[in-house]
């Protein structure tokens, strides 16, 4: 290539640059700046992230090192793929640190928050360094006339954000969140090793948020981040990054624990498994995960006692799975517990089948928990009409008669014998018992029936 040709393609690159340049300085003209709180793993990517969309993005970070890393184009943390992408934000000026949070809470319309959440000495989850931050952002606000919202990444406890954290804020700043100031949670789902391309291509992108105001704000950064966006309350979002976790815990043990049941038997645990994920119908699925009643039947008792037996006659510690009866019994417990609570004595189970739109009475924990309430004293009536008249409650016959005879033959007899009415079935009877429940009756509803608002009873649920 000769010298004119090198000129022309210097002079090309020099025009690229400024187009570019000015490409990013109107993109960012008409986004909010954001500002970063806490540049580690999460607080890293997401700055890099967020600069690369074209948002202009203040990474704030107490460790002086860690801002000149970043402000030289270089990256904290290894993690494939941000150091380009700090690099691309530092040259396009979308990105910048700074240890100073008051300049970058003043420069900014959005402050992410996302400080580490360690675990204190007891297990629980420390604050010291959201308090902190905390303080310092209200002190920063307290300067500010225009609207700032304070998006919370942090894991924590729910309720922590606006019980705990919130009123620092409001404290320091002498504004009200929701009138001063918005207010979301925000929750990572990053992992490590796929961390970029987990932000943009998230399973979903959850917000949670005090007001309508505060979650436009929030939508509107993570609009072009590919997932669908769930808005929902502060500390419902909080609980979803627990329980996610909690959930992929609980995974690797459930794995872990086939794996060795199947070395004991010589059985390929990840061929086992690899054709047991291919159900996305049952095993990968939502189907057994809405919280209700215990479970019974034909299968899942009988088969994790028998899963247990194996585990024991072949010497395998599964610690996991020998503890689903014990967890399945206490959640009967839980309702027994809630019925001698409320006073009532006279209590009526409606549907008595192991689940709605059968007859199968195997292991159902419907009559479990009848036979239960029985036992402390209280007056027993049950409704179900597929509930066959020669079943056997018990052996004995006089025992076995007895039981029969708790039977209502219709909804009205069930409710007059009732104080106390059980919805074990999400079916037609139940709705209808919900609507002939007049105000001095009580309700617990197994199934989330949830009456409508014209049921005069009062209601409660299992565990919602």
């Amino acid at each position: 290539m000769n010298e004119s040709n090198l000129q022309s393609v210097s002079v090309n690159n020099h025009k690229q640059d400024y187009f570019n340049f000015n490409a990013n300085r109107k993109l960012m003209e008409q986004r909010p700046a954001i500002s970063i709180i806490g540049l580690g793993y999460v607080g890293a990517v997401t700055s890099a992230c967020f600069s690369k969309m074209g948002f202009s993005v203040i990474g704030v970070d107490t460790d002086k090192k860690k801002v000149k890393i970043i402000n030289s184009g270089h990256s904290p943390i290894f993690e494939d793929g941000l150091e380009s992408a700090i690099q691309s934000g530092v040259n396009n000026h979308t990105l910048s640190a700074t240890d100073n949070i008051l300049e970058a809470v003043l420069n900014s319309q959005i402050t992410i928050i996302s400080v580490g959440t360690p675990s204190d000495e007891n297990g629980g989850c420390s604050l010291v360094y959201l308090v902190n931050v905390c303080k310092r952002i209200g002190l920063a606000l307290r300067r500010k006339k225009d609207f700032h919202t304070v998006i919370f990444k942090s894991t924590v406890p729910p309720g922590t954000t606006e019980e705990k954290l919130l009123p620092i804020i409001e404290m320091y700043s002498q504004m009200k969140r929701g009138e001063d100031f918005g207010v979301c949670f925000n929750p990572e789902f990053l992992r490590e090793s796929t961390a970029l391309e987990d932000f943009n291509h998230p399973p979903l992108t959850l917000i949670g948020a005090i007001d309508k105001r505060s979650a436009d704000v929030a939508r509107n950064i993570f609009k072009d981040v590919d997932a669908e966006i769930h808005i929902t309350n502060i500390a419902a979002a909080e609980f979803v990054k627990y329980i996610d976790n909690t959930w992929h815990a609980t995974k690797v043990c459930f794995a872990n624990e086939i794996g060795r049941l199947c070395q004991a038997l010589n059985v390929d645990s990840h061929e086992v498994m690899d054709i047991f994920v291919k159900d996305t119908k049952l095993n990968i699925s939502p189907y057994y995960l809405k919280p209700g009643f215990a479970f019974g039947g034909s299968c899942l008792p009988k088969d994790t006692r028998g899963i247990k037996h194996l585990a024991q006659s072949l010497q395998v510690d599964t610690p996991l799975i020998n503890g689903l009866n014990g967890s399945n019994n206490a959640h009967i417990d839980h309702v027994v517990e809630m019925v001698i609570k409320s006073g009532n004595k006279k209590v009526g189970i409606c549907g008595l089948t192991f689940k709605a739109g059968t007859d199968d009475m195997r292991e159902s924990p419907n009559e479990e928990l009848m036979h239960r309430l029985a036992e402390h004293g209280l007056h027993i009536t049950f409704f179900d009409p597929l509930v066959n008249g020669h079943y056997r409650f018990h052996n004995d016959d006089k025992t076995n008669s007895a039981i029969h005879g708790k039977r209502s033959l219709n909804l009205n007899e069930f409710v007059e014998k009732s104080e106390l009415i059980i919805l074990a079935h999400d079916d037609e009877y139940s709705h209808l018992a919900c609507q002939l429940a007049t105000a001095d009756h009580n309700i617990i509803d197994l199934v989330r029936v949830q009456p409508s608002s014209d049921c005069k009873a009062q209601y409660q649920g299992i565990c919602w």
